[in-house]
């Protein structure tokens, strides 16, 4: 194949560069493209026209994320201008809830290459992997190792379909251009019994491992990371518990990463709770939590609503007495031996709650003794927050924040139907899986979903825009009360987070207050407001052809 004929076919495969029906009279001559698409040339306006089409035949939520993803592998412009277009209605089909079901098959539904699998056998050639990337630079790596997938648990290279669901929202509500994005899935092999059963399965057939040999593994990819690309933001995603927070801790200081399950969900939730708190009139702290889920992603909201509590006037023990959280087990208490540091520091006094038919004191007994002002949950067990339970709150609680933060939609702890008619329409929701808006006396009631979404896309534009080189805890705090700011709390029926149409805008107050607190805080160079917004604003793309000719006429 000559030179000539292999660049523009090239041309035709790069999701990046294709324009396909879009590339105009000119441009299909100087660039050897005459004959090799459709007489016709579209605007990127009809080609969505177009697209949405075909994704609205697609017969389930499945068969449309394959559509989107093929879209995506075609033409990245298209796919984002359609998902700008249709955020909405696309956002639970490109990533929660859907995408747990594409992750569970994706060796399955498996196309075309996106990314890097990075697996375990191959540990000694990381320099190679990292440098046959697609594109040479870099704004931000999303990295799973699969282990802890949206609460359906262990997805081995399935888990591929998180970080690029991730970067897909960075780019489509940050602005992150696509080049500029890397997935990657660690292959460290799987304990799903079915994948290692599967002759399908397209990952490493192996037992993950542990121990000493994971942790080696990964101090490998970082540096194989540091070496090709410094200065990358690194994003740790669906780590299991075990894991999750000892790698945030040992790499939080070294690089510019963050854990989106520990500090985007704490961010997020910290959102909704401070604007639960201005429509209920509790200030925060006065506020008393309740969390049911011992996890990392439950141990990272309450720290995060430690530091707010503290930022607002409490002393750090006067925040801690005021969060109560409880696993599998029942309330954590320092006598508990089975406790790992974090969740230490969030335990209480042996007796601080009385037990009535177990040891230590269940959810029941603890929301009973509390009298909570705030409901949450991340503990992925269906059903968890019972009406009886609810019932008790809401007796001690005019307006009762609740959160059942668990992800799929099947795991949560709550309907938030059920919740409002065991409080009398009087709780204030917000929900880890998108839920359709439930009703109350004849009126519609909005559902918050409370997810990452509405943080991760405006830390990523902020870092980038103003070459941050960490991300500090008081980076998540101005972008929980970022959010928290726009949402309508004098609305009739008020949301605690804001709409999903307001996404995009929500992404630009997140990097306009993380990157003024990275600035305050040391980890960014100089710049005054007015140069951060400048460097904002020039960071964004924008999902357009910027075509030099224009269309054919018919």
């Amino acid at each position: 194949m000559s030179p000539r004929n292999a660049a523009r076919l090239h041309l035709l495969e790069d999701p990046v560069l294709n324009h396909s029906t879009a590339f105009g009279e000119q441009e299909r001559s100087q660039l050897g493209l005459r004959g090799l698409l459709p007489y016709a040339v579209e605007t990127l306006d009809q080609q969505a026209q177009r697209a949405y089409a075909a994704y609205r035949e697609q017969p389930t939520d499945l068969a449309r994320h394959i559509n989107l993803r093929a879209l995506q592998d075609n033409n990245e412009t298209l796919f984002y201008r359609l998902l700008r277009d249709h955020v909405e209605e696309m956002l639970p089909i490109v990533y929660t809830p859907t995408v747990a079901e594409a992750c569970r098959h994706f060796s399955r539904i498996y196309r075309r290459p996106r990314g890097l699998f990075v697996s375990y056998p191959d540990r000694e050639h990381l320099a190679e992997i990292l440098h046959n990337r697609p594109h040479r630079d870099a704004d931000v790596i999303v990295v799973t190792d699969g282990q802890r997938i949206l609460g359906i648990g262990d997805q081995g290279i399935g888990g591929m379909g998180i970080p690029i669901g991730k970067l897909s929202l960075y780019t489509a509500l940050g602005g992150i251009d696509p080049a500029r994005t890397l997935p990657i899935v660690l292959d460290v092999g799987t304990d799903n019994p079915e994948l290692l059963a599967d002759p399908m399965y397209l990952g490493w057939r192996h037992p993950r491992i542990d121990g000493d040999e994971y942790h080696a593994f990964i101090e490998q990819f970082v540096a194989a990371v540091e070496a090709e690309l410094p200065g990358t933001l690194l994003q740790w995603e669906d780590f299991a518990t075990p894991h999750a927070l000892p790698i945030l801790e040992r790499y939080r200081d070294r690089l510019l990463t963050f854990n989106d399950d520990i500090q985007g969900t704490a961010a997020v939730a910290m959102a909704a709770l401070t604007a639960g708190a201005r429509i209920s009139g509790t200030p925060l702290t006065e506020q008393r939590v309740v969390m049911l889920g011992a996890g990392s992603a439950g141990i990272g909201v309450c720290e995060q609503i430690v530091r707010a509590m503290t930022a607002a006037g409490l002393s750090e023990q006067a925040a801690r007495e005021r969060i109560y959280v409880i696993d599998i087990r029942g309330l954590l208490t320092e006598d508990r031996t089975d406790l790992d540091p974090a969740q230490q520091r969030l335990a209480h006094p042996r007796g601080a709650v009385a037990s009535t038919d177990s040891e230590p004191a269940s959810l029941a007994d603890v929301v009973a003794a509390v009298r909570p002002t705030a409901l949450l949950g991340l503990s992925t067990t269906t059903g968890a927050f019972t009406e009886q339970i609810v019932r008790t709150m809401h007796e001690h609680c005019d307006r009762p924040v609740i959160m059942p933060l668990s992800n799929p939609t099947s795991r949560s702890e709550a309907a938030p139907q059920n919740l409002l008619d065991w409080t009398g329409g009087r709780a204030l929701i917000a929900t880890g899986s998108p839920f359709p808006t439930a009703s109350f006396d004849g009126h519609d009631v909005p559902i918050a979903q409370c997810n990452n979404v509405y943080i991760f896309p405006g830390i990523g534009l902020a870092v980038t825009a103003v070459r941050a080189t960490r991300v500090t805890d008081a980076m998540m705090t101005a972008a929980a009360v970022a959010v928290a700011a726009i949402v309508d709390t004098d609305a009739h029926a008020p949301a605690l987070l804001p709409e999903r149409t307001r996404l995009a805008e929500t992404a630009t107050a997140v990097a306009r207050a993380a990157a003024r607190t990275a600035v305050a805080d040391g980890v960014a160079p100089d710049l005054t407001a007015e140069e951060i917004d400048k460097a904002i604003e020039a960071t964004r793309w924008e999902a357009d052809y910027f075509l030099k000719d224009t269309p054919r006429s018919s």
